[in-house]
């Protein structure tokens, strides 16, 4: 078990956004949350010229046909390549089961102030509800409120977090958690597989020690959606991401070739992204890619990222047998999962920053 305080990380507690928006009749954004200056070039571009993008069928992924297998490596390795970013279909979970916990995420957000008040974060901490990354007072703020916490390994759970969730949700959430977790590690594996990276080393920073952590996110509509950001752009700062769209609300975009472009979910599908960890341990040969979220002035966007990383105690470095392979010098420095997270969580969130404090 990790020594208590070793994921101590923490965000100044914030106002709730939502809280703001019911009770009061807002027409003008409060002047923290203004941020008019984001660029919002090609925001709503769908001219076509850009392509989807790419869509990698699971089934046909850990298919024992070697033809479709290898096929579908290929597809992944190129969208982890161009994109950074693809969608995941026939992955393999229920779509019954993915519509109760997208119910059940909503309904945590649906709870009465006083409930949410129990769950919300508390000072030098920043699981719990409230906003990341908030570094100052003064900081300009996201339209945006979410509910972070730790959720693998077991033992590293906030007591007074996840074990008071409503008990439906907390089942949910476990059988949620092992299932993406799985498909995590597969994905990881498959992606290994296309650099021909020795399986042994991807096994050692994502075993069962794999640390996991979720993000369910409500964006309120927003009086002057053009001064706000729902989400600041960034890159994830973890290995992969998998994200479950909660409802049909548009609203995350990707930056492509220097324009930025709406994501169109599809039906059941996840949205999976590469993170900055995986950069470094491909040793800059998979990208993550910049991405946002923008709101609108009509309905409420809901969305449920999970995030995963190499054990806490694991090193995050560029691959060993893949460097020797390419004849590569190494791009990124090494550092253990922990100090890393402690790092990322001891400055604000913007672009690729803290990755490009990594390189050598």
């Amino acid at each position: 078990m990790e020594a208590k305080g070793e994921t101590q990380w923490s965000s100044i507690i914030v106002p709730s956004v939502q809280e703001m928006v019911e009770e009061k009749v807002i027409t003008t954004v409060p002047p923290r949350y203004v941020q008019s200056d984001q660029d919002k070039s090609g925001a709503t571009d769908d001219s076509g010229l850009i392509p989807d993008i790419p869509v990698i069928d699971m089934k046909r992924l850990c298919s024992s046909a070697a033809k479709d297998s290898d096929s579908e490596v290929q597809k992944l390795d190129l969208a982890c390549k161009e994109f950074g970013f693809f969608q995941l279909v026939n992955h393999g979970i229920d779509p019954t089961f993915l519509d109760k916990t997208k119910l059940e995420t909503h309904d945590l957000f649906s709870l009465p102030m006083e409930e949410k008040k129990k769950f919300w974060q508390k000072p030098d901490e920043m699981e719990g509800f409230g906003q990341a990354f908030v570094l100052s007072e003064d900081q300009k703020l996201d339209w945006a409120d979410i509910f972070f916490f730790t959720m693998q390994p077991a033992q590293l759970r906030k007591p007074h977090l996840f074990p008071k969730l409503p008990l439906p949700f907390r089942d949910t959430l476990e059988m949620y958690s092992a299932q993406v977790k799985s498909i995590a590690k597969i994905l990881i594996a498959k992606m290994g597989e296309a650099l021909e990276i020795k399986p042994e080393e991807i096994e050692e920073r994502f075993g069962d020690d794999m640390f996991q952590s979720m993000r369910m996110n409500y964006y309120p509509p927003c009086p002057e959606p053009n001064q706000v950001i729902g989400l600041t752009p960034h890159s994830d700062a973890v290995a992969l991401t998998i994200l479950l769209q909660v409802n049909d609300v548009e609203g995350l975009q990707i930056k492509k070739d220097g324009k930025w472009v709406f994501v169109k979910p599809l039906p059941n599908a996840f949205i999976v992204n590469v993170g900055d960890v995986l950069e470094i341990i491909t040793n800059g040969i998979y990208k993550s890619i910049e991405h946002r979220v923008v709101v609108n002035s009509e309905k409420e966007r809901l969305s449920f990222a999970t995030f995963h990383n190499p054990g806490l105690n694991k090193e995050i470095s560029p691959a060993k047998s893949l460097v020797e392979k390419r004849k590569k010098r190494a791009k990124f420095k090494s550092l253990i999962t922990k100090d890393y997270l402690k790092g990322l969580f001891s400055r604000e969130l913007y672009g690729k920053a803290y990755l490009d404090a990594m390189r050598i």
